[in-house]
């Protein structure tokens, strides 16, 4: 018989369920767009008012949501730049304050990746606010030119490459299952 105080038999800790996924129904949209609100604006004051632009009227715009136990909790968006040479950006990567120890960041970044990836993508560009240019640094980002003013911070753009149709489409499938997290 096994008891909590047995920790031969005692069960391991169970690991939160992350996913990630496109927002692809109007109520997801709507989470999409109020995890930015909440960081963007209201957090960060980066933005009065609202954060939305013309990227988010366009209907080619790929918008992410990351899932925590199944709670919408942070997000990002994409776009091809340039199709001939298969460049594409990434931006408005929020996740919502008490979710940021979650390990659902390195996901949604993935998540983005792949998803370019899988569409013909060759490289991503982004962004990124100083402090977070570490955390992208060790998903595989490299530095692209010297730290610039962007939505009126510094901020460093960074690139990456994208993989191929075939494992970006794999990693895509992998994420919204909630597997190959790490």
């Amino acid at each position: 018989m096994s008891t909590s105080a047995d920790p031969l038999h005692a069960e391991a800790p169970r690991t939160p369920t992350l996913s990630c996924r496109q927002a692809g129904s109007p109520e997801a949209l709507r989470e999409h767009r109020a995890i930015r609100h909440q960081v963007f604006v209201l957090e960060q004051g980066i933005f009065a008012g609202s954060d939305e632009d013309e990227r988010d009227r366009d209907g080619s715009t790929i918008c992410l949501l990351g899932y925590y136990e199944g709670t919408a909790v942070g997000c990002v968006r994409l776009y091809e730049l340039d199709r001939r040479t298969g460049l594409w950006q990434g931006d408005r990567l929020a996740v919502l304050p008490e979710y940021r120890t979650s390990g659902i960041g390195a996901p949604l970044v993935r998540c983005a990746v792949a998803t370019a990836g899988s569409l013909g993508g060759r490289e991503m560009l982004a962004h990124i606010q100083l402090p977070n240019v570490r955390f992208f640094s060790r998903l595989g980002w490299s530095l692209s030119g010297d730290a610039e003013t962007y939505a009126g911070l510094p901020h460093q753009q960074m690139r990456i490459s994208l993989p191929d149709p075939a494992r970006g489409a794999a990693v895509v499938e992998a994420l919204a299952r909630g597997t190959n997290l790490t």
